[in-house]
């Protein structure tokens, strides 16, 4: 199957993998400023959520650059605006998972998970920065 015609299915498949990744940021976001306020009972909560994190949302991260840099290439997006605006969020959020990803084995580790100050705002960044990827894929503004 030449990627003509399983464009469509690479395209589905970029999307489900960015669902996913996102969706692990998101419960990560939401689980590090909580996890202050956790008694220390709560430390197997931290091995599930590391366990996903390296088990789902890292291989979804790897599955979105794979089939996003497939799709750029074969429709030679690389030289486009829009494409490049959206690579630059795409790394802020795959800097973001890095962020999270040290905070959660810090706090599978008994230590304290990470400054307030990088994991507060991360939900409301997150939703920002899929709202403007969603928007410059759909409408491929120049």
């Amino acid at each position: 199957m030449s990627v003509p015609d399983g464009y469509g299915l690479l395209k589905g498949a970029h999307v489900a993998a960015a669902m996913t990744f996102v969706g692990g940021l998101l419960a990560t976001a939401v689980l590090l400023p909580a996890s202050r306020r956790l008694p220390l009972a709560a430390r197997p909560v931290s091995h599930l959520a590391l366990r996903w994190s390296r088990r789902v949302t890292a291989p979804a991260m790897l599955l979105v650059w794979t089939f996003g840099l497939v799709l750029a290439l074969e429709g030679r997006w690389f030289s486009d605006l829009w494409l490049q605006m959206k690579l630059a969020f795409v790394v802020l959020l795959s800097a973001l998972h890095g962020v999270q990803s040290g905070a959660l084995r810090r706090w599978a580790g008994g230590q304290q998970p990470a400054p307030m100050a990088a994991t507060a705002g991360a939900a409301p960044l997150i939703l920002a920065c899929v709202t403007v990827v969603a928007f410059l894929a759909v409408t491929k503004l120049t």
